[in-house]
């Protein structure tokens, strides 16, 4: 399979939109072009599992290897393993699912579905490259589309939002282009610089120069996924984002850094990821237990989500801190879960604003009376939020939790501790809201005409859902999945010598 088609069938589909002039020709033909995008994500599943199954232990699969820029050895190199194609079907649910969600887009819909297809594009491409320069190109590609999509399509303080995630995203690029620069310059594959990966990893950097430039991958890709103290773009930028958009950031976007800290900082740079995990692992605790207490403070239930997304992903951040398998492998579930869950909170909240025009929690009450399935989805959400078993987000945790106790140190085991504790804190945000939102009497009789989610939206929670559910149940096919990939992460840290 070429994996290239991943890349050139949502731009294929952007260019598709620009000679029609109609919402609805533009929507259908945003969701044809979505339907393909998740089939063809499948069919990789599908034919990496076929390849696993009959004995290839390529680090790699389907890769292909063009020439870019041959003066500095740049190629358009792709590949993919477990990993990439857990987050290349992450990125198809939410895709199609934003898609589905955004349906009675009105306002310059032409022009709102080519972002989305280009922000899709941008993530495709991020997860299946192999040569760092071409990973970058891809990061880069999808800050832009969430600047417009939040200043033209968003609410509030759009403007500022949109500039502090621009500002705070390319920042983040800044600081992993440098340590993109400082592989670069310091590997020596057969006499010349490399970009590549699978060659780096074979390589042995020198520990000083890991040390020097290992801080500026993990903290640029961090920005991406919530690093405290640099997450301060999260609540304004998901706040002000329309719903489809702030699936994909929250989804989506977050999980670019979350990849890149594992796959770029911490299996190119092993020796700098072990001199750097107790740090690691401090700011991701803070990260936990912050935003779980931020979360507590606040009262739009957007903001809820955004804060809680900071304390979600701090455990992606500590799984990848404490080094061990296990521990990687629910940072990648996390990932994962997250990626649904929060998409499948978002689009909760955004069904529940377009009929009440509020997102003030003291504003609203009693909604499961006039919308059912609109109430379901949002309990769904918040239970897989604090871990109800059998939902995805009790097994990610549970298997970074398992993970972080194997250290035996008694620093890793109080910070396993306090992370847990965060599941409580977790549990009453979410518990307040629900009971508030959608249980109770309902005190607006505005709200008792309220209609609930159209067939598009129902759609949307659907393929949500049975994602969580499918890792919450049986989530032994993603451990499989991961298993060879974090084997290949787990030999370059198990050689280095604590």
């Amino acid at each position: 399979m070429n994996l290239s088609l991943l890349v050139i069938l949502p731009i294929l589909n952007a260019l598709l939109l620009l000679p029609f002039k109609e919402a609805k020709q533009v929507r259908l033909i945003t969701l044809a072009g979505a339907v393909v995008q998740f089939i063809l994500c499948f069919f990789l599943l599908y034919l990496f599992w076929q390849e696993k199954t009959t004995g290839n232990t390529s680090l790699m699969l389907f890769e292909n290897n063009y020439k870019w820029y041959a003066p500095l050895n740049i190629n358009f190199h792709t590949g993919v393993d477990g990993i990439s194609v857990s987050m290349i079907l992450l990125t198809a649910f939410v895709v199609l699912a934003g898609i589905l969600v955004s349906w009675k887009q009105e306002k310059l819909s032409k022009e709102f579905f080519f972002l989305l297809l280009f922000l899709s594009a941008g993530a495709y491409g991020f997860f299946i490259s192999i040569d760092l320069f071409t990973l970058f190109f891809f990061l880069e590609l999808a800050v832009i589309p969430k600047f417009l999509l939040i200043g033209i399509w968003g609410s509030g303080k759009k403007e500022y939002s949109a500039m502090k995630l621009a500002l705070m995203l390319m920042g983040g690029s800044a600081l992993v282009f440098v340590g993109l620069a400082g592989i670069y310059f310091n590997t020596n594959i057969n006499g010349a610089h490399s970009f590549d990966m699978l060659q780096i990893a074979q390589s042995n950097i020198s520990e000083d120069i890991q040390k020097l430039f290992f801080p500026f991958a993990f903290i640029g890709f961090g920005i991406f996924t919530a690093l405290f103290p640099f997450h301060t773009w999260v609540p304004d930028g998901h706040s002000s984002a329309p719903t489809a958009a702030s699936m994909f950031l929250a989804g989506i976007s977050m999980k670019l850094g979350g990849y890149g800290c594992l796959r770029v900082a911490t299996w190119l740079m092993p020796d700098a990821a072990h001199h750097y995990s107790t740090i690691i692992i401090i700011l991701a605790c803070i990260a936990i237990l912050y935003g779980a207490f931020a979360t507590m403070m606040q009262t739009d239930l957007k903001y809820i989500n955004a804060y809680s997304s900071i304390s979600h992903c701090g455990f992606v951040l500590l799984g990848i801190g404490m080094l061990t398998q296990t521990a990687i492998t629910g940072a990648v579930m996390q990932m994962v879960s997250h990626g649904l869950m929060t998409a499948l909170f978002f689009a909760a909240i955004g069904m529940i604003y377009d009929r009440t025009h509020t997102r003030q929690v003291a504003q609203l009450s009693g909604l499961l009376k006039v919308m059912p399935f609109i109430s379901a989805v949002f309990v769904i959400a918040g239970l897989c939020s604090l871990g109800l078993p059998g939902l995805s987000g009790f097994v990610a945790e549970m298997t970074v939790f398992m993970g972080s106790w194997q250290n035996a140190d008694s620093f890793y085991r109080i910070a396993t501790i306090i992370a847990c504790a965060s599941i409580v804190v977790t549990a009453v945000y979410i518990l307040r809201a629900t009971g508030q939102v959608i249980m109770g009497p309902i005190t607006n009789n505005d709200y008792k005409s309220l209609k609930d989610a159209a067939w598009n939206e129902k759609l949307a929670a659907v393929i949500l859902i049975t994602g969580i559910v499918a890792i919450g149940v049986a989530p032994f096919w993603l451990n499989d999945l991961l298993r060879p990939a974090t084997d290949i992460i787990m030999q370059k840290i198990s050689a280095i010598t604590k």
